[in-house]
């Protein structure tokens, strides 16, 4: 998009804090909505143009707060509407949101830039040059339909491969077909993603609830877990005490305390190694690094955990982010089972989890999220949008949020019970779909009183008699064997860690200390703690048994 030089006047009047003293959106009476509009996507925000910013840069910075956003208008047109962060932000405009101030590096920039797509699907209107049965790329030739989004650059400017995202990929799977969506071929789908297993009544249906936490597990939150899932607390239709699923990192976790959490009947699942906070890494990362993140920390398990590897069957990626066709595939060659790093907008019913051997059937939610667009054989844990008002009834609408932590509207105990209550009751009240509540592994350790009220709603949810508190792979193992409430007594795939009992397999690990300036600067030294035997180096990306050949 070719840029216009601000006027004189206009620098000076901001120079002067003109924009400043301005209403919410006066300042964008002079802006020509034909200028910054066109071809523009209604949900992408931008920057006003004051120019060239080697002349005016302390102009951006000074706006570097503002972003505008193109609206519908009156008669088939469109508008501009602007919004403004927090005093202590700037808007980041490549990732799209309000980010700390030392943060943002790019308050010159217009635009967020966009790599060049083909012309797919076609517009309206427009003649493509291109016969049936091939698509025109980015930059003119015509390809066949075939070769996008086939993992192979095609076109000269590579467009081929910039649409392999759901909802864009011209080769993406088919949307659900519940005639040739069968059991028997590990396929489940529906249309809209809300029809219960088997076709039951919800009354029939008992609701699961699904407590994660992902990070690293330690010392100071196990002893939160074992206060959370005490076994003196029982559920009242099976006799089975609560269970949860840990998402775990690598860097500073405790592998001897996972290992007593798998003992206990939880369930262990991988959430990388590095835990790299960078959401773009994830965005980008190609089937092979997602290999060595997460069946590297498999490894990490088998070595460490004394955990079959063959037992961990979920992924989570860090950062909220998803990993296109590239992690989707991993996971098949892997033989990982599910994922659960997919987010879903809250909807009047909530969803079901589902296979991906059809189109996802909710929005993608997430600034650029890779999700993915082919046909694959696991399963996605969908995360379903809590809602955190603290009356669902007569509060006006919020944006939700996904983990606990971001529910930042909670302060006290009263608000979080509710808020438990609440969604709890949308799910139950619908369709039973398995409720989800996600938390970082640290969230209760600086959060004491919530961490008492959460305990307590727990131990109350489990005697009422239709709640059951399982793991992600229960939750699978029931929606292939749909049963009833009446003989979920019985149900043996929910019966092999009921009720544990006995003593940790060792009471004082192997504490491994290894200096690992290379990767984390700030340490002199990382312990590993282990039942095992301690390896030669510090364990990490290539080189996941501590052999210490790799080379970082």
């Amino acid at each position: 998009m070719i840029r216009r030089v601000a006027t004189p006047l206009l620098a000076l009047l901001l120079l002067a804090g003109w924009a400043a003293a301005q209403t919410p959106n006066e300042d964008v009476r002079d802006m020509d909505p034909e200028y910054y509009c066109a071809d523009r996507p209604e949900n992408e925000f931008f920057r006003r143009d004051l120019g060239e910013a080697t002349e005016i840069e302390r102009l951006y910075k000074a706006e570097c707060g503002k972003y505008y956003r193109c609206v519908p208008a009156p008669a088939g047109k469109r508008s501009i509407v602007r919004s403004s962060c927090q005093t202590q932000l700037y808007f980041d405009v490549e990732k799209q949101i309000c980010e700390r101030k030392h943060k943002v590096l790019n308050c010159e920039q217009i635009d967020k830039l966009h790599a060049p797509k083909p012309v797919w699907p076609v517009p309206d209107g427009y003649q493509s040059p291109c016969p049936e049965g091939q698509i025109e790329c980015g930059s003119g030739e015509c390809l066949p339909r075939s070769r996008f989004c086939d993992g192979e650059p095609d076109c000269g400017d590579g467009s081929d491969e910039n649409i392999c995202r759901h909802g864009e990929d011209p080769n993406g799977a088919d949307g659900c077909d519940p005639r040739s969506c069968r059991w028997e071929q590990g396929c489940f789908c529906s249309v809209d993603g809300t029809r219960i297993p088997g076709d039951l009544n919800p009354e029939q249906t008992p609701q699961m609830i699904t407590i994660t936490f992902t990070g690293a597990v330690n010392e100071r939150n196990f002893r939160i877990f074992q206060d959370i899932f005490k076994d003196t607390v029982k559920h009242k239709g099976n006799d089975c005490t609560p269970k949860g699923t840990f998402f775990i990192s690598h860097a500073f976790t405790n592998y001897s305390a996972v290992q007593e959490l798998h003992r206990l009947g939880h369930e262990i699942s991988v959430s990388s190694i590095t835990n790299t906070q960078d959401a773009e890494y994830w965005t980008n990362l190609d089937q092979f690094q997602y290999e060595a993140e997460m069946d590297g920390l498999r490894i990490m398990c088998e070595n460490f955990a004394n955990i079959t590897a063959n037992e961990i069957l979920g992924v989570r990626v860090p950062q909220q982010r998803v990993g296109g066709n590239q992690q989707f595939q991993m996971m098949v060659d892997w033989g990982f089972l599910y994922d659960s790093s997919i987010s879903a907008p809250r909807s009047r019913v909530p969803l079901w989890p589902y296979t991906l051997m059809h189109r996802i059937p909710h929005r993608c939610i997430g600034t650029d999220q890779n999700c993915p667009s082919k046909n694959f054989t696991v399963w996605e844990m969908v995360i379903n949008e809590l809602d955190r008002r603290d009356d669902p009834l007569f509060d006006e609408q919020l944006t939700g949020c996904h983990y606990v932590d971001q529910c930042a509207n909670l302060v006290t105990p009263k608000q979080f019970r509710s808020f438990l209550d609440n969604n709890l009751n949308h799910h139950f009240s619908k369709n039973r779909a398995p409720f989800g509540l996600h938390f970082t592994s640290g969230y209760f350790e600086t959060r004491r009183d919530f961490l008492k009220e959460f305990r307590k709603w727990v131990a109350d949810t489990a005697v009422r008699g239709d709640f059951y508190f399982v793991t992600m792979h229960q939750v699978i193992s029931w929606m292939e064997a749909p049963t009833e409430i009446a003989a979920i007594n019985n149900f043996q795939e929910w019966k092999g860690k009921c009720e544990v009992k006995g003593l940790p397999y060792c009471s004082l690990p192997n504490p491994c200390p290894k200096k690992v300036p290379r990767l984390f600067p700030n340490e002199e030294e990382m312990y590993l703690y282990t039942c095992m035997d301690c390896p030669n180096s510090y364990p990490w990306l290539g080189d996941p048994t501590g052999s210490g050949l790799a080379d970082f």
